[in-house]
């Protein structure tokens, strides 16, 4: 009977050790690990749920492109960084650079921008006789591809859009400005503008179809942009002026600071203040222009993808016009191994909440495929090609 009762009570005593035991075992295993020297270890990553939200997770960011020796060797000048001897010296440079006309100032006006009727902007214009004729012959031209002869400003506006017609006169104001003295000057300024139109085009298709606010100020602001590269070729010498306009983008501006003290995103700006231009109007050209040479982290959320738009436009005008692209059918922007748009690929690259909130993400492959659309691929086509003599 001791004996049974002996191994009864052995019985008992190693179930109970065995319960103890696996109780205990779970809470040994969430026990916080220890380095030898007694410190606790990191905890490991927890794993995402299966079945989480696609945005639960930060989408990742490519590595960062090294900068390029032409940007790396750019320090950014703008109007305070020139000494007085060098501002004194461009002022008297842009002397000879008349002011535009003076409807100029009221086309782009804020309250004109944003409210202006059709009626309105054909008074505007038929007040400048000789805008209001270049501009039928723009029109007519075949770079816009109509049926029928436009004969009134009205027609104009109705067929191509006030955006549009804004645009043109915009520039034909401007041009009055740069009165080149020798054909060879001529035919730079010619190409400039003709890049100012396509930029231009591109801006009123690609602000439409990423749904941009504001989008209907794009194409002018796209033309203004180019004030700045038009005043620079005005005031190289001939000799500068051959080479100058075939150089990318970074060894332009590393050559303008160098003969002119500022580069010709900067000269622009300082051109168009002299101009009494609304100081919001100069701040966004100068912004899209700075991309450049700078990024683009400290935009606001309501300019940031406006100024990446602007660029990419007047930077793909500019190889269009010059013959670098014969058309943007099956060309990707984001693959071109340029210094000129290292900035704006890195902004998009990095999937940034400003670009989130108006392109959607991923914001690159929008514009990729907004620049593929038939209808914009077309119009550039008809507009790239040089007028006929």
């Amino acid at each position: 009977m001791s004996t049974l009762y002996l191994w009864v009570s052995l019985g008992l005593a190693l179930s109970s050790a065995l319960i103890w035991w696996f109780w205990r075992r779970p809470a040994a295993q969430t026990a916080v690990p220890r380095t030898k020297t007694g410190k606790a270890c990191a905890p490991a990553p927890r794993l995402p749920a299966v079945g989480a939200a696609p945005h639960a997770q930060a989408p990742a960011v490519p590595a960062a492109e090294p900068t390029p020796p032409e940007l790396a060797a750019l320090t950014w000048r703008r109007e305070a960084d020139l000494t007085t001897p060098e501002r004194s010296a461009l002022v008297a440079a842009m002397a000879d650079i008349t002011r535009p006309p003076g409807p100029l100032l009221q086309l782009l006006s804020p309250d004109f921008l944003a409210s202006a009727s059709a009626a309105e902007l054909g008074d505007l214009v038929m007040a400048e006789p000789l805008v209001a004729a270049r501009l039928l012959g723009q029109v007519n031209s075949p770079l816009y591809g109509l049926r029928h002869p436009v004969t009134d400003i009205g027609q104009a506006v109705a067929l191509l859009g006030m955006t549009t017609v804004r645009s043109i006169c915009v520039q034909y104001m401007l041009a009055q400005s740069f009165q080149p003295a020798s054909p060879s000057r001529q035919r730079v300024l010619d190409t400039l503008w003709r890049s100012s139109a396509i930029a231009s085009e591109l801006s009123v298709h690609l602000g439409r179809a990423l749904n941009l606010p504001d989008r209907g100020t794009l194409p002018t602001r796209a033309v203004l942009g180019f004030v700045g590269p038009v005043a620079t070729a005005s005031l190289l010498s001939p000799e500068e002026l051959s080479q100058w306009l075939a150089l990318p983008r970074a060894q332009r501006a590393l050559r303008e600071q160098a003969l002119l003290g500022l580069n010709s995103g900067e000269i622009g700006g300082l051109l168009m203040a002299s101009w009494d231009l609304p100081k919001s109007l100069i701040d966004e050209v100068c912004g899209a222009a700075r991309l450049l040479g700078q990024p683009a982290d400290n935009a606001s959320p309501a300019t940031a993808p406006r100024l990446a738009l602007s660029y990419l436009c007047a930077h793909l005008a500019e190889q269009l016009t010059s013959g670098q692209l014969t058309s943007l059918a099956g060309h990707d922007f984001m693959q071109e191994p340029m210094a000129d748009t290292h900035y704006l690929r890195r902004y998009l690259n990095q999937s940034s909440l400003h670009l989130r909130s108006y392109l959607g993400h991923p914001a690159a492959a929008r514009l990729q495929a907004a620049l593929q659309a038939p209808e914009l691929l077309a119009a550039v086509h008809r507009m790239r090609a040089p007028p006929s003599p």
